[in-house]
């Protein structure tokens, strides 16, 4: 019995310990699954792309400090646009594709490369984005969740190269534009593996300390519901069309101006003949004095501004900051108002397609422009539509909203014709994605119309 039973506790023990490593991975497991159920996930040592976003990172610091080092002229060559260099490292070799023209581009966005080198080459983790799309896509998030990094294939990386001038152009035409902003293209190549090709682009969920609710938008009704996210929860979950059916973007004056600018967006697009790129939109409610009218335009700049740039709010002893609130006694955060003048005589009129600020001509000069002014150009931030956006962002009388089109790679190739004539008839009287880019942009641009006011 005494042996029997020192068998049973010695079973008993070796149980306990399998019973407690059982529950450390089912915590370890649930953990997992709670930050995959909120949409991110920490890309720690435990991760399995641990190692190649380590690789994205060395290798992306590297080329930016290479374009630091060699900053590019103002106007960008052909040669630029064909450009490849690639920089080796210790277990890998990484090609930065068109390097000069991108790092032209997030200059007209006023990003300093310093600035783009800490957001994506910081010690903190990335972010894994645990997407609901279809694509065999892994998306990356920096930890400060301004850019995104996404792999693409092959086919994709050379349709975005061989169309990135008419791109530019398009951007450099409107320089409001929805569409993404692509920051660059790399591939890493590691020994005996795949060469994985990734791109780098702004997020349009930035900040995205205050959004409510996220929706990509395609215009049509199959496989276009996602379930919510149970009241209360923190759950992230990117909604769909018919989650958006009886809400409206509220906008008021700036209403004609997004209705405008997508369906030039829509356009460019349909020249590319692609299809089933998506609308991503996203509100958040204004704080108070964000809805005050009476505000005088140059504290609109100052609060935009510091609404973009999480952390630039004033903090007061005692006082949690609040996301674009700004002292009505803080002059030293106002434009003076005769700057604030010459550029409400700018909003006035019809946005310039160059989106640049203009002064009063008894102004105009090269000491005219106070520190403050200089700084916002700088920023390129915008409550009117006149003024670049990089971000995104328009604001109606009380919410605020994130707004871009995404995804603009799908080709109407020989297959999507089939699956358009098969969808046909699986889905017959109804609308789904996939359409000619005529049907497709005709389709999108009715949709803004129909759910703006």
């Amino acid at each position: 019995m005494a042996a029997e039973s020192a068998a049973a506790g010695g079973l008993g023990m070796s149980g306990r310990r399998q019973h407690s490593g059982t529950v450390k991975r089912r915590r370890w497991g649930g953990l997992r699954q709670q930050w995959k159920l909120l949409g991110l996930f920490e890309i720690d040592q435990h991760h399995e792309f641990y190692s190649l976003t380590c690789m994205m990172k060395e290798g992306l610091a590297a080329a930016i400090q290479n374009t630091i080092g060699n900053p590019p002229t103002s106007e960008v060559s052909d040669d630029d646009f064909r450009l490849e260099v690639t920089q080796i490292h210790k277990d890998f070799a990484m090609e930065t594709f068109a390097g000069p023209v991108f790092a032209s581009l997030r200059s007209s966005l006023g990003m300093t490369e310093q600035e783009y080198q800490q957001s994506l080459c910081s010690e903190n983790c990335y972010l894994q984005f645990i997407s609901n799309s279809k694509s065999k896509a892994d998306f990356f998030l920096t930890n400060d969740k301004r850019f995104f990094l996404k792999t693409q294939n092959k086919r994709e990386i050379k349709f975005l190269l061989a169309n990135l001038k008419i791109y530019m152009e398009h951007l450099r035409k409107y320089p409001h534009s929805l569409l993404v902003k692509f920051l660059g293209v790399h591939r890493i190549k590691i020994p005996h593996r795949r060469k994985k090709y990734f791109i780098v682009m702004q997020s349009v969920f930035y900040p995205d300390d205050r959004i409510n609710a996220r929706y990509d938008i395609k215009g049509c009704e199959v496989s276009r519901w996602t379930e919510p996210a149970p009241e209360g929860s923190q759950i992230i979950v990117v909604l769909k069309d018919l989650n958006f059916e009886g809400q409206y973007i509220t906008l008021d004056q700036q209403r004609p101006w997004l209705v405008q600018q997508v369906e030039i967006d829509t356009h460019f697009l349909q020249r590319l003949n692609v299809l089933d790129y998506s609308l991503l939109l996203a509100h958040q409610p204004l704080q108070h004095d964000e809805r005050h009218q009476s505000l005088s335009f140059a504290t609109l700049i100052m609060r935009t501004k510091k609404s973009v740039n999480p952390g630039s709010s004033p903090i007061h002893a005692g006082v949690a900051a609040v996301p674009g609130a700004v002292p009505e006694d803080d002059s030293t955060l106002l434009l003076s108002e005769t700057h604030a003048g010459c550029l409400m005589q700018t909003q006035a009129g019809d946005a310039p397609s160059g989106g640049n600020l203009h002064m009063c001509p008894e102004h105009a000069g090269p000491d005219s422009e106070t520190a403050e002014l200089q700084d916002f150009r700088a920023q390129n931030r915008r409550l009117l539509p006149n003024l670049k956006n990089p971000l995104h962002i328009i604001d109606g009388p009380d919410q605020r909203f994130f707004i871009g089109i995404i995804d603009i790679f799908t080709v109407y190739s020989f297959k999507k014709r089939l699956e358009h004539w098969w969808k046909r008839l699986r889905h017959p009287g109804r609308t789904f994605s996939t359409v000619s880019p005529q049907t497709y942009c005709l389709r999108l641009c009715q949709w803004v119309q129909d759910h703006t006011k």
